[in-house]
This record gives C-alpha cells, structure tokens and sequence, in this order.
C-alpha cells in the first residue's frame, strides 16, 4: 500500500544491501495442541503448557519437509542458503518447532531465539469454560482487535509487542547479528500463534483494523510466506496465489496491493490504494485549482 514506512525502511544512505535481507521471512503457527482438540484443558492446564497432540507432531514433522522443500528450491542441496528461528515460549510452539527441525541439518541453521513478544494473546489465567463461551460472545459483538479479554490481553496489546520485536529484528538484520552470509539466501522461520502471526502481517503492510477484523485465523502449522520481490519489497503475492490469498480473507484491494509490491521498488508509494488516503480525504479538492474553483462567493 502506501509508501514503505515499515520497520526496515532506512534513510537511503543507511538501507541494508538487498543481498542481506531475508529473502523470506515464514510465518508458521503451532501443530495442533491438546487445546484446540478440547477447550476444556485449558480448565486445568496454564495456556502456556498446553502441548501438542500427537496429530500435531506430525503435522510439525510435515511443515518442516514443506518449508524445506520451498527454500532448497526443490532439493539442491549445494544451494547457498541458511535458516534462523525465532520461537514463542509456549511448550506447543516449542515442540513445533522441535519436530520442524529434523528437517534442517546443522549447517544450514544459524540459530534460534525464544522470542517472548510473539507469544499467544494472553486470554487470563486458568479457563473456565462457561465464562470464556460468553467472553467470547462479548468480543464478537465489542470487535476482535479492540476486546480485552478479562485478566487478559486485546489483539491491540498485541500489535503493540509485535511492533516492538519488529523493531529489534530490523536492528538485528542491519547488525548483522545473525551472522548472514550475504552471499546465502536466509530465511527467517518464525513459530508462533494464529492471532499473532495475523497481527504482524497487520503491522507489517499498515492493513487497517477493519481489514483486521475479516482476517481468518490459519490452521494448524500452516504457514505464510513473505518473500523479497524483485524491487526489494516484501509481498505474499510472490509465493502464494489469489485464491489462497482470498481464503485468509484479504479484500480484492489487499491482494492487488500484494501483487504490487512483488514487482514495486522499495520506497515507492502505491497510488492505486485505496485506504488512508481515500478513507479520509475522500471529499479533498483533486488540486488547488479545483479547491478555489469551489469556494463560495462573499456576501456583501
């Protein structure tokens, strides 16, 4: 959308090589965890510790073949490329991550970082069920973003710590301290939750919290891909395809703002969005020609 004011934009002296960027950066959530199969263990068990069920292991295993399969470019294994992980601290984010491994040789990882800004939305201590059904009832009605959930967090809080680990994943990028090659492609991979991942590709492309609210929540360890475009911007458009796009519920316009910047250069602005610009300044003059040409006359 309009021009890239997103954590990685620099003064021009100051941008990063293009060869040192990431070329993806994966977002991946959790297999499927005791949770998602039964509400009720959260009754009993701290969000946190809830674990993944054995169908979750193996979905873990596959996401790993999967995204392996994607950035060796179909199996060239002398392909200069290398992956870093960020993780959330959860036990089933953990465990995802433990079994997406065995898919990596060690030559090929320069690390991981238990990250816990990416963490799950906090949704309060111990669950009971009756009163989440109707806390639940209650953000539908208030709206997802903006709905606190009680002894708990909003997706707003969210944003907020997302913003902030962005933040410091620009710096660690422009300080090298992931020890990139600049000649290997690299991949950032990070394991997290539904409404997190969401929450930063909201802040990542400026989508607005309307555009938020009709999002879908990916299941369980699929994952989304941000790839660098040939000007050096990040899009979904260079991976995946309309459909797939239009299933996570992007509008018509997010898609044709992802398929700009797979082709746009970095710093350009998209004339052709249609949010911000149109959504307040939607009675502006087109020049200030127009603009006088509209004024009224003075009464005498």
């Amino acid at each position: 959308m309009g021009h890239s004011d997103s954590p990685h934009r620099y003064p021009q002296h100051q941008h990063p090589l293009k060869s040192s960027l990431p070329k993806r950066i994966i977002l991946v959530r959790h297999g499927e965890s005791q949770g998602n199969k039964d509400t009720a263990a959260y009754t009993t068990t701290p969000d946190h510790k809830i674990p993944l069920t054995p169908s979750g292991i193996h979905q873990a295993r596959l996401v790993g073949e999967t995204i392996h399969r994607l950035i060796s470019d179909a199996g060239s294994l002398d392909s200069p490329w290398s992956v870093y992980f960020y993780v959330s601290p959860y036990d089933r984010t953990r465990s995802t991550l433990r079994e997406m491994g065995r898919s990596f040789s060690r030559r090929r990882i320069l690390g991981v970082r238990e990250e816990c800004r990416i963490r799950e939305q906090d949704f309060g201590n111990f669950q009971v069920e009756e009163r989440m059904r109707a806390v639940k009832e209650a953000r539908e009605r208030f709206g997802r973003f903006f709905y606190r959930f009680p002894e708990g967090e909003s997706a707003a809080d969210v944003y907020d710590r997302v913003s902030s680990f962005l933040e410091s994943l620009w710096r660690d990028i422009d300080m090298n301290r992931l020890h990139h090659n600049p000649n290997h492609d690299l991949n950032l991979i990070i394991v997290t939750h539904g409404l997190t991942s969401r929450v930063f590709l909201m802040k990542w492309f400026k989508w607005t919290v309307e555009q938020f609210e009709q999002l879908n929540n990916p299941g369980n360890c699929e994952f989304r891909v941000m790839q660098l475009g040939q000007g050096g911007e990040y899009s979904l458009a260079v991976h995946h395809t309309d459909e797939e796009m239009e299933e996570w519920g992007l509008s018509p316009e997010m898609i044709a703002d992802q398929k700009w910047r797979a082709q746009s250069r970095r710093g350009d602005w998209n004339e052709g969005c249609p949010w911000y610009l149109d959504e307040f300044f939607d009675r502006a003059a087109d020049s200030d020609d127009s603009e006088e040409g509209e004024k009224s006359e003075p009464v005498l």
